[in-house]
C-alpha cells in the first residue's frame, strides 16, 4: 500500500506520495538540527537526510540526494552566524507559541506512480502560494479525492469544476485556469510528469523560483537553491546576511536574497533555513514590532532594538541574559 501524506515546508502543506505504509516525519520541531560541522560530515557520508531534523523531505522512490557537492561562487560568510543559527534553533526548539509542523496521512488502495505523486507535489505547492497552510491543503485533498491530482485528469475537468474544489485559496481562478495549462504541458512536453530543471519549471505559469526550488526538492529530491519567502528575505536582511551584489545595500527581491545567501551558506543549510526562519519570522522576528527583547541572538543582530522600544526594566534584560 501506498501512503498519502501532508505536511508543512515554511507555509506551504504538501501532499506527498510514497510507497511505505508509515508515514514518516523526518524532521521534529523540538529537535535542534545538526550544527554546520556535523551536517559537513554527513553530507561526506552520502548525505543521509534523514539525520537532519526538521521539514519532511525524504528519498522519495529510490532517487537520491543530489546536488550536495556542486560547486558555487563563495563569498565571505558574516560573522558569528553559526551561533546566530545556533540561537535561533535554540528558541524555536522550545517556542511553546511557535507554529508545529502537522504530519497526516491516509492509506491508499494501490501504489502511486512517482510521475503522479510529483504532479501532485506540483499541483499542491502551486495551490499553497499566498494562501495558508491550512487551506490550500483542504483544496489538495478536495481535488484528490474528486480524482483530480494528476495531469491527465485535470486536463479533462472543466475549468469550472476544478475552481469550486480549491475555493478559497487565494487567487482560485487564476489557479485553475494554470493548472490547465500545466496539466497540459505535462502531457505534451513529459509523459504527464513534471519538468525535472528549475528553469523548465520556471516556464510554467504560476511558478516562481520559490514554487521551483521546493519543487525540485519535493518532487525530485533535488536540492538546486534555497527557498527564499518573505520571512527569509527580512531576516537575513535585519542580520546583515544579503545585500545587492557590489554593494553593501539591502537586497529587495526574495530571489536577490536566495543569490547573495547562496554565495556563503553551506549547502546542507539550503534546505532546512527556510522552515527555521519561517518559524522564527512568525513569532519571534515579526515584520512590525519585532520582539528583540525575547530574541536571545539580538546581541549579534545589527537591527536590534531599531524597529521597537529597547528594553528598559531590569526583568527584560535579566530574560535576556537568561537566553543567551
Amino acid at each position: 500500500m501506498s501512503v498519502i501524506s501532508c505536511f508543512s515546508f515554511g507555509r506551504t502543506k504538501i501532499f506527498n506520495f510514497t510507497a511505505s505504509t508509515t508515514s514518516r516525519s523526518l524532521f521534529s520541531s523540538k529537535t535542534s538540527i545538526p550544527t554546520s560541522s556535523t551536517a559537513k560530515k554527513t553530507v561526506q557520508r552520502s548525505v543521509k537526510i534523514e539525520q537532519r531534523t526538521k521539514f519532511g523531505i525524504t528519498d522519495i522512490d529510490g532517487y537520491p540526494y543530489k546536488g550536495a557537492n556542486k560547486l558555487v561562487q563563495r563569498s565571505e560568510p558574516p560573522p558569528h552566524w553559526e551561533k546566530v543559527l545556533e540561537g535561533i534553533r535554540k528558541m524555536m526548539s522550545f517556542s511553546k507559541d511557535g507554529p508545529v509542523d502537522s504530519m497526516e496521512s491516509e492509506e491508499a488502495a494501490d501504489t502511486v506512480p512517482p510521475k503522479e505523486r510529483r504532479f501532485a507535489v506540483l499541483a499542491s505547492t502551486v495551490l499553497s502560494s499566498q494562501t495558508k497552510g491550512h487551506v490550500s491543503q483542504g483544496a489538495t485533498k478536495r481535488l484528490r479525492l474528486n480524482g483530480l491530482l494528476t495531469a491527465d485528469t485535470i486536463n479533462k475537468a472543466d475549468e469550472e469544476t476544478i475552481r469550486k474544489l480549491i475555493y478559497p485559496v487565494g487567487f482560485y481562478k487564476r489557479k485553475a485556469s494554470n493548472l490547465k495549462k500545466i496539466a497540459d504541458i505535462c502531457l505534451m512536453k513529459y509523459d504527464g510528469d513534471i519538468p525535472n530543471s528549475v528553469e523548465e519549471l520556471l516556464l510554467l505559469p504560476g511558478v516562481g523560483p520559490k514554487i521551483a526550488y521546493l519543487v525540485m526538492i519535493l518532487g525530485w529530491n533535488n536540492v538546486q537553491g534555497i527557498c527564499v519567502d518573505t520571512h527569509v528575505h527580512r531576516i537575513c536582511n535585519r542580520l546583515g546576511w544579503v545585500s545587492r551584489a557590489g554593494t553593501k545595500q539591502k537586497t529587495s527581491t526574495p530571489e536577490e536574497t536566495r543569490k547573495a545567501l547562496q554565495r556563503w551558506l553551506p549547502r546542507e543549510e539550503w534546505v532546512p533555513i527556510n522552515p527555521l526562519m519561517v518559524d522564527f519570522g512568525r513569532t519571534i522576528c515579526t515584520p512590525l514590532r519585532p520582539l528583540c527583547g525575547k530574541c536571545c541572538i539580538s546581541s549579534l543582530c545589527p537591527s536590534a532594538f531599531t524597529e521597537t522600544s529597547k528594553p528598559s526594566s531590569k526583568s527584560n534584560k535579566s530574560e535576556l541574559k537568561k537566553r543567551l
